[in-house]
C-alpha cells in the first residue's frame, strides 16, 4: 500500500507541477505578504515615531501667545493661508476673557471645533486635545507654586511600573499580524492546485480515468492531499524565509520591540503548520468534489476559507475566548505567537488542537473518499 501511495503521490506533484501558473499564484502571495506587510509597518513607525507638522486654524490667538507657542513647539502650528492642502479644518476658538482669566487665575476657555466623525481628522484633534492637555497641567503646576503649594501635592500615587516583557514580545499586535500571514499562506499556497486536482480533473474527465485503474478511492484522496500540503509547506517555507530578511528591514527599534524570525522558530512553524496543511488539503478536496464546477469549487472554496480566517483573527487581536484558544488554528497561531515572545508555549491547547486537526484530515479524507464512489460526483451531475 505504501509503494501505490508514493507512486499515486509521485503522480499527483508531477501534473500539479506541470500548471505553473496555479503554482505561481499561490507561492506569490508567500512571497508577497510579508514584502506588503514590511512595506506598510515601515510607513506606519514613521508616522508614529515623526509625525508631520499640524497645521490648525487659531482664532484671536493674539490674546494667548504662549499658549501658540506651546503649540508651536509641538509642531502644531497656526494656519493663515486657507488654500493650504496641509491645513486642517481644525479651529482652536480663544475667547476674549482668555487673558484676563489667566490673570486673576480662572479657568480660561477655549473651544475645539472639528469633526469627530472624520476618520481621517480623529488623530489630529486626539493630537491637539493631548497637547491642550499638556499645557493645562503645566500652568496648573506653576500656579500652584507661585502660591507657595506644592505640585506634589496633587499626586495622590507614585506609581512605578516595572516592565518585564521584552523586546521581542512587546510587539503583540505586530506579532500577530505575521503569524496570521504565515498561518493564511497554508491555505492559500495551495487552493488553486486543490481545486484543479479535484474539480479541474473531473471536468478534463481525467478523474474517471483515474477511477477506472483498480485502485482505492482513498488511495486517491490520501496521495492528492499529501501532493497539495506539499505545496502548502513550500508556500510556507518561502513566507518564513521572505518574512526574515523582510522584517529585519523595519525599525521595530523605534517602538522599543523587535520582530525576529529565528531558524528555531521558523522549525518550529514548519512543525506546527504541518497537520494544518494536510486537513487544509483534505478540507479543500472535499469542498471541491462537492461543487459541480471548476468555478463553483472556487466560490466554495473561498467562503470556507473564511472559518479558518475568522480563527486566526481573533487569535491575532487577542479577542479569543478560552474555548476558542482550543481550536485548531488558533490554538496552533497562539503557539507561534508565544514561542516568537519567548513566552512557554501552551502545550495542552497545542496537542489538543492539533488531534483535532488530524483527526479533521481523516474525516475529510473518508468523506472524499465515498463521494468517489457515486457516479455523480465523478461525472459532475
Amino acid at each position: 500500500m505504501i509503494n501505490l501511495l508514493k507512486v499515486l503521490y509521485k503522480k499527483e506533484v508531477m501534473d500539479a507541477s506541470r500548471d505553473k501558473r496555479s503554482v505561481m499564484a499561490g507561492l506569490y502571495y508567500a512571497i508577497g505578504a510579508p514584502l506588503g506587510i514590511c512595506i506598510l509597518f515601515t510607513l506606519l513607525l514613521q508616522q508614529l515615531a515623526s509625525p508631520d507638522a499640524l497645521k490648525i486654524t487659531i482664532e484671536n490667538s493674539l490674546s494667548a501667545p504662549n499658549l501658540v507657542a506651546h503649540l508651536k513647539n509641538n509642531d502644531i502650528a497656526m494656519g493663515t493661508d486657507n488654500t493650504d492642502s496641509k491645513l486642517k479644518p481644525i479651529i482652536l476658538q480663544i475667547s476674549d476673557d482668555y487673558q484676563k482669566n489667566m490673570r486673576e487665575g480662572r479657568p480660561a476657555t477655549v473651544t475645539l471645533i472639528a469633526d469627530k466623525s472624520d476618520d481621517k481628522l480623529r488623530k489630529h484633534i486626539q493630537r491637539v486635545e493631548k497637547t491642550l492637555a499638556l499645557y493645562n497641567s503645566e500652568v496648573a503646576s506653576l500656579r500652584l507654586i507661585t502660591r507657595g503649594v506644592d505640585p506634589q501635592l496633587m499626586r495622590v500615587l507614585a506609581v512605578e511600573v516595572n516592565d518585564q516583557a521584552t523586546p521581542d514580545s512587546k510587539g503583540g499586535m505586530f506579532l500577530g499580524i505575521a503569524t496570521l500571514s504565515m498561518i493564511l499562506t497554508v491555505f492559500y499556497a495551495a487552493m488553486n492546485l486543490a481545486i484543479d486536482t479535484s474539480a479541474g480533473e473531473r471536468e478534463r474527465n481525467s478523474l474517471s480515468l483515474l477511477l477506472s485503474h483498480p485502485l482505492s478511492s482513498l488511495h486517491i484522496v490520501l496521495a492528492k492531499s499529501a501532493a497539495i500540503a506539499t505545496f502548502s509547506m513550500l508556500g510556507l517555507a518561502i513566507i518564513l524565509v521572505v518574512s526574515k530578511f523582510s522584517y529585519g528591514m523595519v525599525p521595530w527599534q523605534q517602538l522599543g520591540f523587535s520582530v525576529t524570525i529565528t531558524p528555531s522558530f521558523m522549525l518550529f512553524c514548519a512543525v506546527v503548520c504541518l497537520p494544518i496543511a494536510f486537513m487544509s488539503a483534505s478540507l479543500q478536496v472535499f469542498v471541491s468534489f462537492t461543487a459541480k464546477s471548476f468555478k463553483e469549487a472556487q466560490s466554495y472554496v473561498t467562503m470556507v476559507l473564511f472559518i479558518p480566517m475568522a480563527l486566526s483573527m481573533v487569535t491575532t487581536y487577542g479577542i479569543a475566548t478560552d474555548i476558542v484558544q482550543w481550536l485548531p488554528i488558533a490554538a496552533q497561531q497562539f503557539a507561534l505567537m508565544e514561542f516568537i515572545k519567548g513566552n512557554p508555549i501552551p502545550v495542552p491547547q497545542l496537542v489538543l488542537s492539533t488531534l483535532i486537526t488530524i483527526i479533521l484530515f481523516g474525516v475529510f479524507s473518508y468523506l472524499s473518499s465515498r463521494m468517489l464512489k457515486s457516479e455523480k460526483v465523478v461525472f459532475g451531475l
